[in-house]
C-alpha cells in the first residue's frame, strides 16, 4: 500500500550553476525501482525528459539521441558529451532533484529545476547507466517516447510511457496484480488460464455496462481499464 504523498522514485542531479563557464554535471541520490518496466523510476526518467526536452536547442537533439544509443548499448562515453562533463565530485555544484509520488492512488511528478533544460536530460539518459543491461534496454524506448511528448504529464503521459491504458499506482506497481484483482480472480490465484480470463473479462465487463446497471459516468473508464487487465493476464 503507497502511503498519500509517498516518493516512489527520486533522482539527484548535480551540476554547475546558470552562467557559469564550466559545465560539470554529477549524479547524487538515485532511487529508480524499475521492476515490472518501465516501474517508477523508468516513469520518473521519462518525466524528466518530456518536462525539459521541448526547450533543449534543436542543434544539440541529434546528439541526445545518439548519447542515449550508446548508453543504451553500454558503451563507455567519452567525456565531455554535448560539452558537458559527467564526474563523481560535486564539490561546488547545484542540485536539482525529481520526484514521483503516489497521491490517493495517482502518480505526480515534482520537479525541482536549478539548472538549465539541457542538465536534466542529461542526468536523467545518465541515470540509465547505473542500471543493469536489461533495464536500460527497456527504459531507453521509455525516453526516446518522453521526447517526442509534447502536452501535460498526467495520466495520458504515463499510459503512453508504459504502453499501458492503466496509469494508476497499483497498475505501475505489479500490474499483473492489479489484473487480477480487477477481474475478481479469488487471492492466491497465480495463472489462470486463457477461459478464465475471457470468462472474468465478459462478467466483469457485462457488470460495468451502463445497460446492466453500470454508471454511465465512468463506465467508459472502467471498460478501457478491464480490457488492459486482460491483455496483461493473455501475454503474461
Amino acid at each position: 500500500m503507497v502511503v498519500n504523498g509517498e516518493v516512489l522514485a527520486e533522482l539527484e542531479i548535480w551540476h554547475t550553476r546558470p552562467f557559469t563557464p564550466t559545465r560539470r554535471l554529477s549524479l547524487g541520490a538515485l532511487d529508480l525501482p524499475v521492476d515490472h518496466s518501465p516501474g517508477f523510476g523508468g516513469l520518473l526518467l521519462g518525466g524528466i525528459v518530456a518536462n525539459h526536452f521541448g526547450d533543449v536547442d534543436d542543434e544539440v537533439v541529434p546528439d541526445l539521441h545518439r548519447l542515449l544509443s550508446q548508453v543504451e548499448r553500454g558503451e563507455r562515453v567519452v567525456q565531455p558529451r554535448l560539452r558537458h562533463r559527467l564526474q563523481t565530485d560535486r564539490h561546488g555544484l547545484a542540485k536539482s532533484v525529481h520526484r514521483l509520488r503516489g497521491n490517493e492512488n495517482e502518480l505526480q511528478f515534482e520537479f525541482d529545476s536549478n539548472g538549465s533544460e539541457l542538465l536534466q536530460v542529461l542526468g536523467a539518459i545518465y541515470a540509465l547507466e547505473r542500471l543493469e543491461e536489461a533495464a536500460r534496454r527497456s527504459l531507453s524506448v521509455v525516453l526516446s517516447r518522453a521526447m517526442r511528448w509534447r502536452g501535460p504529464l498526467d495520466s495520458s503521459f504515463i499510459s503512453y510511457l508504459a504502453g499501458s491504458s492503466a496509469s494508476n499506482i497499483a497498475a505501475m506497481a505489479d500490474p499483473r496484480a492489479w489484473a487480477l484483482d480487477l477481474l475478481g480472480f479469488p487471492a492466491g490465484t497465480v495463472k489462470p488460464s486463457k477461459r478464465q480470463v475471457q470468462e472474468r473479462y465478459r462478467a466483469v465487463l457485462r457488470s460495468v455496462h451502463p445497460d446492466h446497471g453500470g454508471d454511465a459516468l465512468t463506465a467508459s473508464k472502467s471498460i478501457e481499464e478491464i480490457g488492459e487487465a486482460r491483455r496483461v493476464l493473455l501475454r503474461s
